[in-house]
């Protein structure tokens, strides 16, 4: 609720100055013009630098730049990858992939150089089961990795995986680690030390919280990166990230969708915004195992309930068109329109009437703590109070939501509803594969089980004929909205704040920054 004579933009700026004030210890002035030091916002706290259990593409992005992967992403427009510690790498077959490493790539902290050993470490690492990485869908079809030569191996297939060069090889999942540092850790795994760093950059220091410092790694055998260091700052909300943007605080960061207008009509002195459509998914999900919403007929009503283009007008000022599944438009599976066409108050409360709901119920939506996903749940409360049902919205910390999902004692019943949005990457199984019945506990928060939705999900990972396995996908989404389990709502818009002397390295969607490939302009 806002205080009457506060507008809306004051109201944003008052409470994201507020967890500003929390969250970024200010800098000095004379710091803010050091051209020699890159400094980004991260949209959530850093916390695990593990490519196997990472939680956001912030991590991903810090990952990048300490460590390398057999090939690695290019920046620009269009989806592509280049090679980054592989000195040759080609598909010999549909199931081996044959590489030969760049000699002479050294570990840190005196763990030698890169090997293929290494590579054969990091990648069964996280296809094996035991070490229930979130991520073992990448290397799913992954049977071994060979060593042919201290620098050379082939990767070895189960079965032909068509997501192998978009979203597998290129991305995080495929990051390198150095099998001895790892080994000597208890669990074979860690969070913000990985034990050995190789890459264009290393740590210098890590404080929970307060932010992240590389500086360049003077082992690195390539061409020096731009940039001495690069300052990453944790500001958890995107009002509060460009007002530090506009104080001098930051160079890089995204911009919620609420300020494009406003930014397009008028920009700081020195700045360039580059908004791109999005591949990320935003929805709202209902816990569908435990509590009131495991009957299907309160889902429903809440399909029935929710007003997206509410949701897409007040919270995100239109910016944004409404969604229609969790794969965006240009990929393979995208629906044309959703099952459930827009709002249907008297449907909703009948529905609620016979699940013995009468008048309603409360519940809670939990969100991130950010202006944007806070401004999505009122509407949908809003949206949601109009058939008696009282939601109220809560803010959690990052990284709190996927503790109480992946809690034994269970601690996910506590999750009944919530607004999410989740990166994604060029391939529609990159969006499918959270919400098989697999990442129950992990990062499937809805608990939505479905045989045909799993059947269906690999069997897509091997079909070849493109109209068919756009149907396979397009049936999944219909899976997953028939269940009343979720309402899509955006894909977005990913808007990046950088000053002109910057030339940034983002993805097609904006949604990564490939840090090692900034430029000055």
């Amino acid at each position: 609720m806002m205080r009457e004579g506060l507008s809306r933009r004051q109201f944003l700026r008052a409470s994201a100055a507020a967890g500003l004030t929390a969250a970024v210890p200010f800098r000095r002035g004379a710091e803010a013009a050091d051209p020699r030091v890159l400094r980004i916002r991260s949209y959530t706290n850093y916390e695990t630098l593990d490519p196997a259990f990472r939680l956001g593409a912030p991590e991903s992005d810090i990952i990048d730049a300490v460590l390398l992967g057999l090939v690695t992403l290019t920046p620009g427009t269009t989806w592509g990858w280049e090679r980054d510690a592989a000195l040759s790498i080609e598909a010999t077959d549909p199931t081996h992939i044959r590489f030969q490493l760049r000699p002479g790539l050294p570990w840190t902290n005196g763990f030698g150089e890169l090997t293929a050993e290494d590579v054969k470490f990091s990648y069964e690492r996280v296809a094996n089961p035991a070490t229930k990485s979130p991520y073992r869908g990448d290397w799913a079809k992954l049977d071994r990795v060979e060593i042919t030569g201290r620098h050379a191996g082939v990767i070895v297939l189960k079965e032909p995986f068509l997501p192998l060069w978009s979203s597998t090889l290129p991305q995080t999942s495929s990051v390198i680690v150095c099998k001895k540092a790892v080994e000597r850790m208890d669990g074979q795994r860690f969070t913000m030390d990985p034990g050995a760093t190789c890459g264009p950059y290393r740590i210098r220091k890590w404080e929970p919280r307060a932010g992240l410092t590389l500086e360049r790694n003077p082992l690195w055998p390539g061409a020096k990166p731009v940039f001495e260091e690069i300052q990453a700052t944790p500001i958890l909300d995107a009002n509060a990230a460009e007002i530090a943007y506009e104080a001098g605080q930051i160079d890089v960061t995204h911009v919620p969708m609420t300020s494009i207008p406003r930014l397009r009509g008028k920009l700081p002195a020195s700045s360039t915004l580059d908004a791109r459509p999005g591949l990320t998914y935003w929805w709202l999900g209902m816990q569908m195992e435990s509590g009131v919403f495991s009957d299907i007929r309160v889902r429903k009503a809440v399909q029935l309930a929710v007003d997206g283009k509410a949701v897409l007008d007040g919270a995100f000022f239109g910016v944004a068109p409404r969604s229609t599944g969790i794969v965006a438009p240009g990929l393979i599976g995208h629906r044309e329109k959703n099952l459930v066409a827009g709002p249907d108050l008297d449907r909703a409360r009948k529905l609620l009437a016979e699940a013995g709901h009468p008048r309603g119920f409360k519940t809670e939506i939990g969100v991130r703590n950010s202006t944007e996903f806070l401004n999505a749940a009122q509407v949908v409360a809003a949206s949601l109070a109009k058939v008696g049902i009282q939601a109220e919205v809560v803010p959690f910390d990052s990284g709190v939501q996927k503790a109480m999902a992946s809690d034994k004692a269970g601690g996910w019943k506590k999750m009944q509803m919530h607004v999410v949005r989740f990166s994604m990457q060029p391939d529609p199984s990159w969006a499918t594969v959270w919400f098989t019945s697999a990442q129950i506990g992990e990062w499937n928060w809805e608990r939505f089980s479905s045989k045909e939705y799993d059947t269906l999900h690999e069997q897509a990972l091997l079909e070849p004929d493109a109209a068919k396995r756009h149907a396979m996908y397009v049936r999944m989404q219909d899976l997953m909205e028939e269940s009343g389990a979720y309402v899509f709502l955006t894909h977005g818009v990913n808007a990046v704040l950088y000053r002109t002397h910057l030339k940034p390295a983002l993805t097609p969607d904006g949604n990564r920054m490939l840090l090692r490939k900034f430029q000055l302009a």
